[in-house]
């Protein structure tokens, strides 16, 4: 039988995703961190990244403390359902991913960089998990703002993929698409383990380095 953890592994077909709503849900305003307020205007010149690569709140802690991120923050992106609320998003009835938006500075750290970051820190070749956290919001997924990080994403995921193939690992999983609507989650989300610095971290890398396309091709 089709079971409710078979359907939290597909995402809801078109039109079937859960109605969500017309307003955004309360989230905080500014960073618990660093201060810098989480939703533009953003200072001039930055850019802004988004990555899924499994439970939210240690991936968020990850980019944070990078030297030239701006500021971060947790949403739910990739799917159907406006504005959904936590919850919904678990159901796997909105198709969205748990993501971490990443506003940066291109001057101080490169795309490419954070690339580097998305990819040793999980495992990409998982599907619709990350360990034992299972569900299509736990997919390995960039959502890239511009043709430049599209195109800067496709090259990374092919090196990394040659690299885990060289070790006998399965192939990458993740998605790389054009990003749609960003829903920034909850407050107590945003920031969850500064709150809480003893809380859940998913995160498990592969073991194997990524190398940056350039080297890959010397």
């Amino acid at each position: 039988m089709f079971g409710f953890r078979d359907q939290k592994l597909v995402p809801p077909a078109p039109g079937r995703a859960l109605p969500g709503r017309d307003e955004p849900i309360p989230t905080l305003e500014r960073h618990r961190v660093n201060g810098h307020g989480l939703k533009p205007p953003h200072p001039e010149g930055h850019e802004t990244a988004i990555f899924g690569l499994g439970c939210f709140w240690g991936a968020e802690r990850l980019f944070w403390k990078i030297t030239g991120v701006h500021v971060t923050a947790v949403g739910y992106a990739g799917g159907e359902t406006p504005n959904p609320t936590y919850e919904e998003v678990c159901s796997g009835g909105t198709g969205h991913a748990e993501v971490v938006l990443v506003v940066f500075d291109p001057a101080v750290v490169g795309y490419d960089a954070l690339l580097r970051v998305f990819f040793e820190a999980h495992d990409p070749t998982q599907g619709m998990r990350q360990g034992n956290d299972v569900g299509t919001q736990y997919r390995s997924v960039i959502l890239t703002t511009t043709p430049e990080q599209q195109r800067a994403a496709e090259a990374m995921r092919a090196v990394y993929d040659a690299a885990l193939g060289r070790r006998g690992l399965d192939p990458i999983t993740t998605e790389i698409r054009p990003a749609g609507p960003l829903h920034y989650a909850e407050s107590h989300h945003q920031q969850y383990l500064h709150l809480h610095p003893n809380g859940y971290c998913g995160l498990a890398g592969t073991g194997v380095t990524c190398p940056l396309p350039m080297e890959s091709a010397s």
